[in-house]
């Protein structure tokens, strides 16, 4: 018998699999050479790239070329300059929604503490051209703002708006209550701003007690009417009802309920011993589906001015505290009555310190999952303060991540870099491109050392700058090397939505 012979042949489909495979190679292949032949602008060569959009953690040389970043590779790359970053941290610029000074020397501390881009929402800005105007071609790093709803009321309801030199000069922009006719001029005015290219409405309700709940209502529309978030100081930081920060909670709440977009500020101070309720009801109005967010800042302290309407009589029983419980920033003293009755009505418009927060509600927000990392940071121009404007994000790598453990790394940078950019990407398209770290994305990177990063800011010593972080990139243009400012380096680019012409 003979035994039949088989033979083995390839089967057609396999032969087609086997050849897209090979030109799968040979492109990989081909990419790889070409990635490899270029010469880049910059190279950051060896650091561990943290980026929370993919959820990357692995060293990598990250080419840069044209403001943008260009490669992320295993293998080597070259460069007009190569910088080696090995045994640091390459994340996304920090994204602070929160940042009410944009002067140059604040720009710098806050350059050094990682921010690459600074937006004012929660007070917003008035006039809106005007303000980016001042800030073109002049920022180390970018800049954005809204529309200040607290701005218009002053338009609208002061005699001579220019006459103020501080916010404390006079409450009928803060207390008056806007009739008709007034307050259809104040949404005007709020429409007028985001044709301007406001990325947002800014709302300091607490600020503002002569704002009805119609008129934030009104306000809230009209943000929505342009597609953006209202950001808002809540009516009400305290513990005692009627008008606690519960009742605060259910008004943004039901803003969100109406299709607004909501954002809330600073959760821990606003909340005080109300923050785990409250980060309850948060979860369960989103898990409702409403377009609601909130974040908070690292310290158990807040700032405000003197004559603000948050200290108006019966502010010791709303927030559980005493006099001596304010620091004059000027001077760092701890106020008395007397002291504090005499600055409030002589200089209404100066700074203080209130130290009306526990640690453990601050860690329940950095804690929970939905809030972003903002610093709420004042002007550091004159060197007196919060340590908040200049050490927030360091503080939060330093202390809450490495020293508390109270959240991961890359959870801590998803808060100050990814969650920041995807809350706004929806307004202004080209925060898309920031917040992580991607081909195509901008080369807006924070480069930091994650043993020794820290903020070195007091509230005795405020203007001392971070350390542990000793390069800073905006637009692929160091703004910080070798863990110094740049001198005359000014790459920032306005954040704004197009202009209606």
């Amino acid at each position: 018998m003979r035994l039949a012979t088989r033979q083995t042949r390839t089967p057609a489909k396999s032969r087609r699999l086997l050849l897209t495979l090979a030109a799968v190679c040979a492109l990989s292949l081909s990419a790889s050479a070409s990635l490899h032949a270029q010469t880049y602008d910059l190279v950051l060569a060896n650091g561990r790239v943290l980026d929370p959009e993919s959820g990357l953690d692995a060293v990598r040389n990250v080419g840069i070329a044209d403001g943008r970043i260009a490669a992320i590779s295993v293998e080597a790359l070259d460069g007009e300059r190569v910088v080696d970053v090995a045994g640091l941290v390459v994340a996304p610029g920090f994204i602070d929604l929160h940042a009410h000074a944009h002067d140059p020397i604040t720009h710098g501390f806050l350059a050094r503490d990682g921010v690459t881009t600074a937006l004012e929402m929660e007070g917003g800005v008035w006039p809106v051209s005007e303000w980016y105007g001042e800030h073109e071609g002049t920022s180390r790093i970018n800049f954005g703002a809204g529309v200040s709803h607290p701005g218009a009321r002053i338009e609208v309801l002061e005699e001579d708006p220019d006459a103020l030199e501080t916010l404390g000069d006079s409450t009928h922009w803060s207390h008056d209550v806007a009739d008709a006719e007034q307050l259809e001029a104040i949404v005007d005015l709020i429409h007028q701003g985001l044709d301007e290219g406001a990325i947002g409405v800014g709302l300091g309700i607490q600020y503002t007690p002569g704002a009805t709940r119609d008129e934030v209502w009104r306000v809230y529309q009209a943000g929505a009417e342009h597609g953006v978030t209202g950001f808002a100081h809540v009516r009400f930081a305290s513990m005692a009802e009627p008008g606690s920060s519960i009742e605060s909670m259910q008004e943004m709440i039901a803003l969100a309920a109406t299709g607004a977009s909501v954002h809330m500020c600073h959760i821990a101070s606003t909340g005080l011993g109300k923050v785990p309720i409250m980060l309850e009801m948060f979860d369960a109005a989103r898990a409702k589906g409403l377009d609601i967010s909130t974040e908070v800042y690292p310290y158990t302290a807040s700032s405000s001015f003197i004559g603000a309407a948050i200290l108006d009589p019966g502010w010791r029983e709303r927030l559980g505290r005493d006099y001596g419980d304010i620091a004059w920033a000027a001077t760092g003293e701890r106020l008395t009555e007397e002291t504090f009755i005499r600055y409030r009505e002589e200089q209404p418009g100066g700074i203080i310190v209130a130290h009306v927060m526990e640690e453990e509600n601050v860690i329940a927000a950095l804690q929970h999952p939905d809030v972003m990392i903002a610093a709420d940071g004042g002007s550091l121009a004159m060197g007196r303060g919060h340590p908040r404007s200049a050490g927030s994000h360091a503080r939060v790598l330093g202390v809450y991540v490495r020293e508390k453990g109270a959240l991961s790394l890359m959870d801590a940078v998803r808060k100050m870099t990814l969650m920041p950019a995807r809350r706004m990407e929806t307004a202004v398209a080209s925060m898309g491109d920031k917040g992580r770290i991607r081909v195509g994305a901008d080369a807006d990177l924070t480069i930091f050392d994650p043993k020794a990063v820290i903020d070195n800011a007091t509230f005795d010593e405020p203007a001392l700058p971070s350390t542990g972080i000793p390069y800073v990139l905006v637009g692929g243009t160091f703004v910080v090397e070798d863990s110094e400012l740049v001198e005359g380096a000014v790459p920032g680019q306005p954040v704004r939505r197009a202009v209606e012409e």
